[in-house]
């Protein structure tokens, strides 16, 4: 434990975290004695460092007791978490982050025996090689069979294409807090299934009346079900504008639970402007 785990100051960061990253990755956690984040982030980092079995090495310094590195490393509030490899700080996040979130951090920086396939798939679903891309993640499970992250991306696949009896195979009954993309995930599978019906009938419907506020709201479900979160958004605003009374106040309604489903993203703020917008 105390290779992995160790409490490091001034005096001793260069050997413990600069040269030790260029063997392994070093996870320093900046935190101080009177910092309540502080207090439930550094068992979660702990427990990590000793469930990866010296995968990489984690590093506590006290920020009181050792201001230039502070400062020398840029931190602005703790908890602050910086890691490093090949003697240069890589990545970071701050703040006291559930578990899931942590260990989604570490596995980018500790890549498995799938991680170049993996990598391979995502290029090809980038490229618009989906079927490609879903055989690349099928060899990434044979090399990794227990990696959420592979079954993830495939679902999150399945969700695109509007496969959700798949997706719903693929998400089987993983908790909320075996990866951040879970919850997400669900919530697109539910949006899916208040759609009921395609979307060609839908779009059909809405040429022919303007106003069928159902065929809106079901479109937005089956956008925000296939990740096409924008269009989703912009049927839901076209319905606040256009009747806000209908269903209820389902339009915002709908609208806020998609603003919760994507949260600080650069697409909610935008919204959220239209969003006031319309409602004035």
């Amino acid at each position: 434990m105390a290779e992995n785990d160790l409490d490091v100051g001034l005096a001793d960061f260069e050997h413990h975290v600069i040269e030790e990253s260029k063997r392994r990755p070093v996870v320093v956690d900046f935190w101080a004695p009177w910092c309540g984040p502080c207090k439930s982030l550094k068992p979660i980092l702990e427990k990590l460092a000793a469930e990866y079995g010296g995968k990489f090495r984690l590093a506590k310094v006290n920020s009181d007791d050792n201001q230039e590195l502070v400062t020398r490393y840029g931190v602005r509030g703790i908890p602050s978490v910086k890691a490093f490899i090949n003697g240069e700080p890589v990545d970071e996040f701050s703040g006291a982050l559930p578990e899931a979130e942590v260990r989604a951090f570490l596995d980018r920086l500790l890549p498995g025996p799938s991680a170049e396939v993996r990598a391979q798939a995502a290029e090809l679903r980038d490229a618009g090689d989906i079927s490609g891309a879903l055989q690349k993640l099928a060899e990434a499970s044979m090399l990794d069979p227990d990696h959420v992250g592979i079954r993830l991306d495939a679902t999150e696949i399945m969700l695109d294409l509007g496969e959700a009896d798949e997706a719903r195979r693929l998400i089987g009954n993983l908790p909320d807090d075996a990866d951040p993309r879970v919850p997400k995930m669900r919530a697109r599978l539910q949006f899916m299934g208040e759609a009921g019906e395609d979307q060609a009938a839908l779009d059909a419907r809405v040429a022919a009346n303007e106003n069928d506020l159902d065929a809106r709201l079901k479109l937005a479900h089956l956008y925000v079900a296939a990740g096409q979160y924008a269009a989703g958004m912009d049927q839901l605003l076209e319905i606040i504008r256009r009747d806000r009374s209908f269903e209820d106040d389902i339009g915002r309604k709908t609208l806020l639970s998609v603003f919760d489903l994507l949260g600080s993203d650069a697409l909610v703020s935008q919204h959220r402007r239209k969003l006031a917008s319309a409602l004035n």
